[in-house]
């Protein structure tokens, strides 16, 4: 599997990390340039230390952190300054094979249906969005003034890309191994929780069976895009006899009406005192 992706970092970064490090970078005239950014965190420090520390990940080049951390709000307030889109993009193929892999071998005895459930609950931008806020990941963000002060450190879409593209970044910098091992060390409690009840993930049916026992009816979706193609994303909200339940947004129009049911869901529970009373 390492063989497959332990690719050099092209035009995206060089360097190797701690372990797991590809077997050669580009050297010479082939070598890329380093991309600094030659700012500060928004609080005035660097902050590469304390993250590392969280990821468990030292970084050999930590350009290619910085650029994780550069959210496009930013780059456009600066000269020349890329932004973590390609990070992002690379993660999340990263991403999405080790949760592949580590299912399909952890769970030889699950079917295919059940595997995809599995890797849909925990490769999400809700629960993405929950770990990068676990590791503290917005405090460290470069945000543009607009954005940060719209509450940009805890958006769930721009804390859920950045996170992809930090995966992005270690990939690059250390290869598979060091970026698998980031990965599971981040998810692989809730694999094991998706594993044992994988209906969990599916919010829509488990909102729809809800508000039918009710006698509200079924549930209703409206759905929207944004953003550039190669960037798109939906926001979906769901209604319920007439009355706006949930919002959620997602890369696909099936992740945003997952994300509203779930927030439907949880609403539905506030309003009967949580699901145990």
């Amino acid at each position: 599997m390492s063989d497959l992706l332990d690719v050099d970092s092209g035009a995206d970064g060089a360097g190797g990390g701690s372990t797991g490090r590809a077997d050669s970078a580009p050297t010479g005239a082939d070598r890329p340039v380093a991309e600094t950014d030659g700012s500060d965190g928004p609080d005035g420090s660097d902050g590469s230390d304390d993250l590392e520390r969280r990821l468990a990940y030292e970084f050999a080049d930590r350009d290619l952190l910085t650029r994780a951390l550069s959210h496009r709000s930013w780059c456009a307030e600066q000269s020349g300054r890329l932004s973590n889109e390609r990070l992002e993009f690379l993660g999340d193929a990263v991403l999405g094979l080790v949760v592949a892999e580590h299912t399909y071998r952890t769970f030889p005895d699950r079917a295919e249906g059940t595997l995809a459930k599995v890797r849909a609950s925990v490769v999400n931008a809700h629960v993405l969005a929950e770990v990068a806020a676990e590791i503290e990941l917005g405090d460290r963000l470069r945000l543009g003034k607009g954005e940060d002060l719209s509450g940009g450190r805890t958006k769930e879409s721009i804390l859920a890309d950045a996170l992809e593209a930090v995966i992005g970044a270690v990939y690059l910098d250390g290869g598979f191994e060091p970026a698998r091992d980031l990965i599971l060390g981040l998810l692989v409690d809730r694999i094991a929780e998706a594993v044992r009840d994988p209906g969990e993930s599916d919010h829509k049916s488990r909102l729809q069976e809800l508000t039918v026992h009710q006698g509200r009816g079924v549930p209703e979706y409206q759905v929207s895009g944004k953003g550039p193609d190669h960037a798109r994303r939906y926001v979906a909200t769901v209604y319920v006899a007439g009355q706006r339940l949930g919002t959620g947004e997602g890369r696909s129009k099936k992740d945003a009406e997952q994300a509203a049911a779930h927030a439907a869901h949880a609403a539905l529970g506030d309003e009967r005192g949580g699901w145990d009373a």
